[in-house]
């Protein structure tokens, strides 16, 4: 055991601590780099920065965590990877507060989307930061089975730990009303499309919703300046009906575009959720009905 243990126990924690910070970083990128708008359109829901922006910066963060990946895996470059991770989460901590302080639901893109920034999100990335530290005093090693055991378990508790922490809800739910700025529905069904012209996803999915007014009433709705969305729409030949409603996803707790909210003709809910792809689309209207 002691040819194992060349270190005592805290200084093999320590300098574990880079195993966990290498899987976590390269599964990040890679989840974020296989659809790079997606990623820009989450920041974007951060409003942080412009949206021009958002895309340049969503390829430095990509970038910025495979370099650090590549930095702790090699032992000479170990404490400028951890370094570096330790900015990034940094930077991602203090986005994530601002989010939580000004009352928004916002996707964290954390590893390609899918949940909420609040307070699970605010925990795993301290844990990460926490790692992060570990490594840059821990500096270069040599490499061990039992750094890869406890690495591993490192990871697992920085991951796992914060799936304890309750985790917002987020749209509206069938039943209740859906809170729009919008004339009176006309008919009993009626499509509500949340969109965004700085969403690339939603530029995918306006011709899904466009085929959508063949089964329901379709209005798309946005909370971006009315000029832009209008010349946006323009930009793909859309003439769907628009309302512009600033607060809308505040008001219901959406938390990035392109959403869907089905109702009836009193304006409650049947089904709402997410639309990233058309089949996502087809089973609301199903559910709708």
């Amino acid at each position: 055991m002691t040819a194992l243990l060349p270190e005592d126990g805290a200084v093999v924690l320590m300098a574990s601590a880079y195993v966990a910070l290498v899987a976590v970083l390269g599964f990040a990128a890679v989840g974020k780099a296989r659809d790079l708008r997606a990623f820009a359109a989450d920041i974007a829901g951060y409003g942080l920065l412009r949206d021009r922006l958002t895309p340049p910066v969503a390829g430095l963060v990509v970038a910025a965590e495979l370099v650090a990946a590549g930095l702790l895996a090699i032992p000479a470059t170990r404490r400028w990877g951890a370094l570096l991770a330790a900015a990034l989460f940094v930077v991602f901590l203090v986005a994530m507060v601002s989010v939580v302080r000004r009352g928004l639901s916002v996707d964290c893109g954390c590893f390609g989307g899918g949940d909420l920034v609040g307070a699970r999100t605010l925990a795993r990335t301290g844990l990460l930061l926490a790692l992060a530290a570990m490594a840059a005093v821990a500096g270069p090693s040599t490499f061990t089975p039992v750094h890869l055991l406890v690495g591993a378990l490192l990871l697992g508790l920085a991951l796992l730990l914060p799936r304890a922490v309750k985790a917002r809800t987020y749209g509206p739910r069938p039943g209740t009303r859906f809170a729009v700025r919008a004339p009176e529905p006309a008919g009993d069904r009626v499509l509500y499309a949340l969109i965004s012209p700085a969403c690339g996803l939603c530029s995918a999915m306006l011709p899904a919703f466009a085929a959508a007014s063949g089964r329901v009433d379709v209005v798309l709705v946005s909370a971006a300046e009315e000029d832009a969305v209008r010349a946006y729409l323009a930009g793909h030949a859309m003439t769907l009906p628009l309302v512009i409603d600033p607060e809308v996803f505040d008001r219901n707790g959406v938390p990035w575009p392109p959403y869907a909210v089905v109702t009836d003709g009193s304006g409650t809910v049947l089904a709402a959720g997410g639309t990233a792809e058309p089949a996502d689309l087809d089973a609301l209207l199903t559910q709708a009905t």
